[in-house]
């Protein structure tokens, strides 16, 4: 229940691939210059997800797919010199990043997904 229900795939929800932001996040994590074009794509993805709640459930879905894609396990690295955390917190400060609006239900800093701090994303 809650507003974030309304992202989830089995309803009908259907997922954005934000492949920019995928782009973007590979770029950042292993330290290499992100094109501008690269992050107004992402930012731009990101922004035409409707509903503000759904922005972090289409961006931990995208961080999976680009962990099943490269076969990464638990505390291995994802790309080289790129270990999995550092890629999650890459990728839950997207909306910062983009400054595009997501709901806040932590408490915690504005703009950084809520599944950041938790194992297991």
């Amino acid at each position: 229940s809650g507003p974030w229900s309304w992202c989830d795939p089995a309803t009908g929800y259907k997922v954005s691939a934000l492949t920019g932001c995928r782009a973007m996040v590979k770029l950042q994590c292993v330290g290499s210059q992100v094109p501008e074009a690269v992050l107004r794509d992402c930012c731009q993805q990101l922004a035409d997800i409707n509903n503000e709640w759904c922005r972090c459930g289409n961006l931990s879905s995208m961080l999976r797919s680009v962990y099943q894609e490269l076969g990464v396990r638990e505390g291995k690295e994802v790309l080289p010199g790129c270990r999995k955390e550092v890629m999650k917190l890459t990728a839950a400060s997207v909306p910062e990043v983009c400054k595009v609006p997501i709901p806040n239900p932590s408490g915690d800093r504005a703009g950084v997904c809520y599944w950041a701090a938790y194992p297991g994303v």
